[in-house]
C-alpha cells in the first residue's frame, strides 16, 4: 500500500511471525523499537474479558533501516513472533465453511493450499503488520508537521456515543476496555459486550477518526483523493464494512443550505464553521480537521451452532466453533485505524512535498 511510503505485510495468524517491510521513509528520522511498541501494545490480546485470551507480547524487532537510532533511507523490516497460536481446533473445520469467514472464497482462490489456521493471512492479526508501519508514519507526520490522529470507539451495538468528545477527554480513550472517551458510555458499551459473550454471539461497531494539524493542499482530486486512499486502506481492514467523511450518509437528508460549510477568517486563518466535508474538498485537506467514520461488523466466529455445508460431501451440516476469539474487534481497532490514518496521510505528504525529505 502507498506511492512514495510502502508497506508490505506478511504472515499467518498461525506461522511463524507476521511483519512488514516500510519503504520510502525519509532517512534522518529518529527511531527504535520504542516507538513502535507502544501502538503494537495497545492492539495487543489478552489484555481484558472483551477480547480474545490468546496471550501474545506481540514484541517487535527492527531487523533493517535503523542505524545509530535514526533511518537510513532504506527499507525498514520489523518483526513479531506467533508464541501462542493454537491450531488444533482449526484442523476439524477445514471441511466445514465457517458463516462469515473467507474460508470458502479462500479455498476457491488457492486451490486448497492457504493456510486456514486462524484465518492464516485473511486474520485480524495482520493488522498488527498495519501497526508496526502506521506506528512509524504517525511519528513522521507528528515531528514534521504537528500533525495528530485519534480514533476511538463511538458505538457497540446499540449504544453510541451521544456527544462529540472534548479534546480533554480524548485522554481518555485508552482509560477503558472499549477505547470509548466517555467513561459511562464505555460502561454499557463492556456490559453490552460481555452480555453477548455469554449468550456466544458477538457485536460489531463504529470507529471515529479525527486528524488535526494537516495543512490545506494534501491530496490529489478523483483517483488520488484522501477519500479514496483513507477508504482503500480501511477496507483493507478485516470486518470493516462502511466508511463515510464528515456528514456522510447523514448529510444525504440534508439540503445544499444545511451541508454546505460556511468559509470566515479567524485569526488570520481560513477556517469553516462546521466541518460537514470532513476536511477534504476535491479530494484535498482544506485545513479542517479530517473526520472519517470506520463500521466494523460483527465477529464471524460465535459460539453458537449454526448451519453450513461441508465442502467436500456438498452436503448441510452444523458448525460450533470452539477456541478463543474476540466477542467484539471494535475495542482493539482504535490504533489500526490511527496507524492506516498515518500511513496514507503521510504518503500523501511525501507525494506533496510537505515533508522534507532530509528531517
Amino acid at each position: 500500500m502507498g506511492r512514495n511510503l510502502v508497506l508490505t505485510s506478511f504472515g499467518e495468524s498461525h506461522g511463524k511471525c507476521v511483519g512488514a517491510v516500510l519503504d520510502g521513509c525519509p532517512a534522518g528520522l529518529a527511531l527504535t523499537e520504542r516507538d513502535i511498541q507502544p501502538m503494537l501494545d495497545l492492539r495487543r490480546p489478552g489484555q481484558s474479558a472483551i477480547t480474545t485470551q490468546r496471550k501474545e507480547s506481540d514484541k517487535v524487532e527492527i531487523l533493517s533501516g535503523v542505524y545509530r537510532r535514526r533511518t537510513t533511507g532504506s527499507p525498514i523490516a520489523m518483526l513479531m513472533q506467533n508464541k501462542d497460536a493454537d491450531s488444533r481446533s482449526y484442523d476439524s473445520l477445514v471441511r466445514k465453511m465457517r458463516p462469515g469467514h473467507s474460508d470458502y472464497t479462500a479455498m476457491a482462490k488457492y486451490g486448497g493450499h492457504n493456510d486456514y489456521r486462524g484465518g492464516g493471512h485473511f486474520s485480524g492479526r495482520l493488522t498488527a503488520t498495519h501497526v508496526m508501519g502506521g506506528a512509524i508514519a504517525r511519528k513522521l507526520l507528528k515531528d514534521t508537521l504537528g500533525v495528530q490522529t485519534h480514533s476511538y470507539t463511538a458505538q457497540i451495538g446499540s449504544i453510541s456515543l451521544e456527544r462529540e468528545p472534548t479534546a480533554a477527554s480524548l485522554r481518555n480513550i485508552y482509560k477503558n476496555d472499549v477505547r470509548c472517551p466517555d467513561a459511562k458510555t464505555a460502561k454499557q458499551m463492556r456490559n453490552l459486550v460481555l452480555t453477548t459473550k455469554r449468550a456466544g454471539d458477538s457485536l460489531g461497531g463504529i470507529i471515529r477518526s479525527v486528524t488535526t494539524g494537516l495543512p490545506v493542499g494534501i491530496g490529489e482530486p478523483m483517483f488520488g483523493s484522501i477519500e479514496s486512499e483513507l477508504s482503500r486502506a480501511m477496507f483493507s481492514i478485516p470486518s470493516v464494512k462502511g466508511v463515510e467523511f464528515g456528514s456522510g450518509f447523514s448529510g444525504a437528508a440534508t439540503t445544499g443550505s444545511q451541508n454546505n460549510d460556511i468559509y470566515e477568517i479567524r485569526r488570520r486563518r481560513v477556517i469553516t464553521r462546521t466541518n460537514n466535508s470532513g476536511g477534504i474538498l476535491g479530494g484535498i485537506t482544506n485545513g479542517m480537521p479530517v473526520t472519517m467514520n470506520v463500521a466494523f461488523k460483527p465477529v464471524s466466529t460465535i459460539g453458537m451452532s449454526q448451519p453450513t455445508i461441508d465442502i467436500r460431501t456438498r452436503k448441510a451440516t452444523t458448525l460450533q466453533v470452539r477456541g478463543r476469539h474476540d466477542p467484539c474487534v471494535v475495542p482493539r481497532a482504535p490504533p489500526v485505524v490511527d496507524s492506516l490514518v498515518s500511513l496514507v496521510l503521510a504518503d500523501l505528504a511525501l507525494v506533496g512535498g510537505f515533508v522534507k525529505r532530509v528531517l
